[in-house]
């Protein structure tokens, strides 16, 4: 199996990366058109800032490329964020798949939220059901409940912990991070 994790401004890269070699899978880290177009899987990893990574993958055109891939993709963090149709992050528009949009926490929570939180309502990923179960959090941006909403979490607000629409998959949280919880959400879209 062919995985590629899609190389951008991204600072979690090498974690992704790491976490898939503890399953089995050697995935090629790349920006080229042709290499991610080929993959089996593709993910789509984030830790940075929006409005940079928008400008990175337009000019590299693989904003078009990844909105038409047929293969699974697994958006992460600010993958997930930059899936949706706009961020406050920098007031820009990102890919659309998702059509909602990602808006900066306001409430009297610390920002960014970081740590341990619970998923919740029915929360299952591949087939796999990890209702009430911990995952690592690292943003200060969210996605807001929507039709394509897998999996919610709270912190303040209740927001889209995860989204799925046709052959993309996102998490706002880190599974590469998350324990076994992560390791078996990795494995169940690995086995997509």
């Amino acid at each position: 199996m062919k995985v590629v994790i899609i190389q951008y401004n991204a600072g979690n890269t090498q974690s992704v990366s790491f976490a898939l070699e503890r399953l089995g899978v050697n995935p090629i880290i790349t920006d080229s058109p042709d290499l991610i177009q080929s993959a089996d899987k593709v993910v789509f990893p984030g830790v940075g800032e929006a409005s940079s990574t928008m400008k990175y993958l337009k000019e590299k055109k693989l904003d078009q490329l990844i909105v038409n891939l047929k293969q699974p993709i697994l958006g992460i963090c600010l993958g997930l964020q930059l899936l949706c149709q706009h961020t406050e992050e920098g007031d820009v528009n990102c890919l659309g798949v998702f059509p909602i949009k990602v808006k900066k926490f306001t409430d009297n929570k610390k920002v960014p939220h970081i740590g341990w939180n619970s998923l919740v309502e029915n929360s299952s990923f591949f087939g796999g059901n990890v209702s009430n179960s911990y995952v690592y959090f690292v943003h200060s941006y969210y996605a807001d409940i929507c039709n394509y909403t897998t999996a919610k979490c709270s912190y303040g607000e209740t927001f889209s912990a995860a989204l799925q629409k046709d052959n993309f998959y996102a998490v706002q949280f880190h599974p590469e991070k998350s324990g076994s919880v992560g390791e078996t959400i990795l494995q169940g879209f690995l086995q997509l």
